[in-house]
């Protein structure tokens, strides 16, 4: 964020001071206090351009904080809760989910639980600046920069509103700025017109905005529009649409939708390697942020007059419960790109989905090896202060002297195996558990006890939510590495590497759905085998290696710069079999093995030929979809088409922060949360495609003499069923 992070923080003091408005606790109907000094401002080119760049401070608040997964990712099929429980309510959809903030008074497990509100106050929020911008924007003379400084606004303003309409479907349209008016009287929009509000929007952004990213990295541009333009017209012919949306040429719209998705594909093409986007982040503003496949994305740096409220928190929420799991053998610190708040656990379909052995975006997505960074205990046995024998790893679990590993062997391991591989059955290789229970897997491949060994599926069963008992609360399991962060410098300091919102893609998922709505089945396979092609491992690939963003902590590694503690032993947890503390270089070696679990979870021979992922016919799709098909019972071409694309989604997009909202577009929510998420499933309902409207906001609104709603006019404000 270069570019951007110079202007954006002075476009968001700007912002700040003409819309009053500078905390989570404010909501869109507080007093633009600082309106008087608007004109000043926006008749200056400068002024405006810098008013426009606070705009993209906005979209940093959705990977602030806990809210980044729960109104996403949770109550879905691809993750469901770990252990913590901060925000189950809105993955089990139990009484909790109301129109009230979640409190701990109210049931919340913590302070951290997501408001139903906070979407809306800061949606509100940015188009309230938004609704600044653009009324005053005839004031500047310069045409480019107007028009840059209205592409922007209109963009922002369709964006916000198309995140209210996902989660809330019909809102109040406000498209003038308070000028200093507290206004407590609005009306609610049908789906209908905030839906096709969102498509002009996005038109106007489309027409006005540039194709190059004069910004620089980050900048919105003709071809964001053009994908979120794409996104709402195929929005408008989805089935939450159903009911209107035969108002509307279909042809004309997925036409529409192609098109612009062909115009995205062509100008933004994909990144070569899917490693590129995720894994192989190597440092603050790294020449990957700037790949052409982004479309849109929260930028984020080390500069803490730019980070506002909110910083980037997403790497605290895929990784599993290591440090309490394992047994002391693997430590948490910022020398491991993610912390273990485990808060979003994939579920049994999220593992099976893939073909584990053709397909490369799975081994480049899911960590499936923790190097053993701490000798938890001594390797011979010892005695206490009272004489007793303390018991040493070779005693405890009978391991002979070249089955004990040593720093930077394996420390953890998951191994993604399929429902039937049977090599497992009988524990040929000792029993699988916790480094802090007594079990004896040695991996035939290394040769070494593994302190921390798990399998997914084991005598025909899915097995990796047994390990800690309660398997609706598991904190083992296998997690994904995007948001991986070797750049922070503490173990629960913010991370600094930009969160993408939108790319090509997806852009292809988009088309290959409209193809399948136009009945154009081939089509699709053929759209989605470009993606798929791109999955594929490569001739001479070394298919067991593996990296992430962690590798930002070392330049010898890959990253960018040394990580400032890379010398020091600010975690003091890390020490060799002689007692002796690791610093941090010496902590990320040992953890970083650069290696996964590919051929142990595969048991094919090692190979570095090129795979296939190519579908021949939308007749015959991969056994991993057959599965998912067969479980939800979808049958005929259509349905099994458009499932077909959310498997897909699954693959290219794990954990990309729209799950919830595509889903409830095409209201597929509920059957595939009931046939895969064993939490979501005794609870969720038709109702909950819908989030419940904020109580608070509804308790404020007043009728147009000022006196206040009825119980009858505020109950036609929800929601049905909330």
């Amino acid at each position: 964020m270069k570019y951007i992070s110079k202007s954006l923080v002075c476009g968001a003091l700007a912002m700040f001071a003409l819309t009053g408005m500078t905390s989570c606790s404010d909501d869109f109907l507080k007093e633009d206090a600082g309106h008087l000094y608007s004109d000043a401002l926006l008749e200056d080119e400068a002024g405006a351009l810098k008013m426009a760049a606070g705009l993209y401070a906005n979209i940093r608040w959705h990977f602030g904080y806990e809210w980044a997964y729960g109104i996403t990712l949770y109550g879905c099929d691809e993750f469901t809760n770990g252990a913590d429980l901060t925000s189950e309510c809105w993955n089990t959809y139990d009484n909790r989910l109301n129109p009230l903030d979640c409190t701990q008074a109210l049931g919340a497990a913590n302070k951290n639980c997501p408001a139903v509100s906070a979407l809306w106050d800061q949606m509100y929020y940015g188009i309230s600046t938004a609704n600044l911008i653009i009324s005053k924007a005839d004031n500047v003379e310069n045409e480019d920069s107007r028009n840059k400084a209205l592409g922007e606004a209109h963009f922002l303003r369709g964006y916000n509103y198309y995140r209210l309409f996902a989660q809330y479907g019909g809102v109040a349209l406000e498209t003038e700025p308070a000028n200093g008016n507290i206004k407590k009287n609005f009306t609610r929009a049908t789906e209908e017109e905030t839906l096709n509000f969102i498509i002009s929007e996005f038109e106007e952004a489309y027409k006005m905005l540039p194709t190059k990213k004069w910004r620089g990295n980050g900048t919105w541009t003709k071809y964001t529009a053009a994908h979120f333009l794409a996104k709402a017209l195929l929005y408008r012919q989805s089935e939450r649409c159903a009911a209107w949306a035969s108002k509307y040429d279909k042809n004309s719209d997925l036409n529409r939708v192609i098109s612009l998705c062909d115009e995205v594909i062509a100008a933004c093409p994909l990144a070569p390697d899917y490693w590129d986007l995720y894994a192989k982040w190597t440092g603050i503003d790294c020449p990957n942020e700037g790949l052409s496949e982004i479309l849109m994305a929260a930028e984020h740096n080390e500069d803490k007059t730019t980070q506002g409220r909110f910083g980037n928190r997403t790497y605290n929420y895929f990784d599993p419960q290591f440090s309490n799991f394992s047994g002391g053998w693997v430590q948490r610190g910022q020398y491991i790109g993610g912390m273990d708040f485990q808060r979003c656990r994939p579920t049994e379909y999220t593992y099976s989905v893939f073909d584990n052995v053709n397909d490369a975006r799975m081994w480049k997505t899911f960590k499936t090896v923790y190097g053993l960074n701490n000798a938890a205990k001594s390797i011979e046995d010892t005695q206490d202060k009272d004489g007793n024998v303390v018991q040493g790893i070779k005693s405890l679990y009978g391991l002979t002297d070249d089955q004990v590993p040593a720093l930077g062997d394996e420390g953890i391991i998951f191994i993604l195996n399929k429902k039937d591989d049977h090599r497992f059955d009988g524990n040929p290789y000792g029993t699988f558990g916790r480094g802090g229970d007594v079990h004896d897997f040695v991996n035939p491949r290394t040769g070494k006890w593994v302190p921390n060994a798990f399998v997914a599926f084991q005598d025909g069963q899915y097995v990796l939510n047994t390990y800690t008992g309660n398997t609706a609360t598991s904190n083992v399991f296998c997690g994904i590495n995007k948001t991986a962060d070797g750049s922070r410098t503490g173990e629960k300091g913010d991370a600094h590497r930009d969160v993408i919102m939108a790319r090509t893609g997806e852009t292809y998922l988009v088309k290959a759905e409209a193809q399948v709505r136009m009945g154009n089945y081939q089509d699709a396979i053929t759209t989605v085998n470009i993606l798929r092609a791109r999955g594929q491992w490569k001739d001479g690939e070394n298919r067991s290696y593996y990296t992430d963003g962690s590798m930002a902590f070392l330049k010898a590694d890959g990253g960018i710069d040394d990580n400032s503690t890379a010398t020091a032993t600010s975690v003091k947890k890390n020490k060799d079999f002689a007692g002796n503390i690791l610093n941090n270089t010496e902590a990320y070696y040992a953890s970083m093995t650069h290696t996964n679990t590919y051929y142990l979870s595969t048991g094919v021979e090692e190979t570095t030929a090129a795979s296939n992922l190519q579908i021949s016919s939308y007749t015959k799709l991969p056994a991993e979809d057959e599965a998912v098909l067969s479980a939800i019972g979808a049958s005929g071409d259509y349905e099994r088409m458009l499932n077909f694309i959310f498997n897909e989604r699954t693959r290219e997009l794990l954990g990309e922060w729209n799950r919830w909202d595509e889903l409830a577009r095409t209201c597929l929510l509920v059957k595939r949360a009931k046939a895969f998420n064993p939490e979501a499933a005794p609870n969720v309902q038709d109702r909950h495609m819908y989030r419940p409207i904020p109580q608070k906001f509804i308790d404020t609104l007043q009728n147009p003499d000022g006196t206040n709603l009825s119980d009858a006019d505020k109950k036609a404000w929800q929601n049905p069923g909330y």
